[in-house]
């Protein structure tokens, strides 16, 4: 999503620098230029514009951490349940 915000970026940059509505930059900077000035607008709107993917996408992460903790202290747990047994045990 990030990258199709970047090269709509890009499209409209390019167009306005055609028209002449945006300086096209000095000399052979043209292609730079362009570039540089649809990464610094795609930057933002992605920000604002995929807040709601992040968090969601955020929310699965922090739901898989958390589940990954309980499965590694279950497994901490039943390893010292059978280190202790076997101590017990002659």
């Amino acid at each position: 999503m990030r990258l199709g915000i970047f090269v709509g970026c890009l499209v409209a940059v390019a167009g306005l620098v055609r028209l002449g509505w945006v300086p096209a930059g000095i000399g052979d900077a043209n292609v730079a230029w362009v570039v540089l000035l649809a990464l610094v607008i795609s930057a933002p709107l992605s920000f604002v514009l995929l807040r709601k993917q992040r968090d969601e996408m955020s929310q699965q992460i922090s739901g898989r951490v958390v589940g990954a903790r309980q499965k590694l202290a279950a497994n901490r747990n039943q390893e010292d349940a059978a280190d202790d047994a076997a101590r017990v045990s002659p």
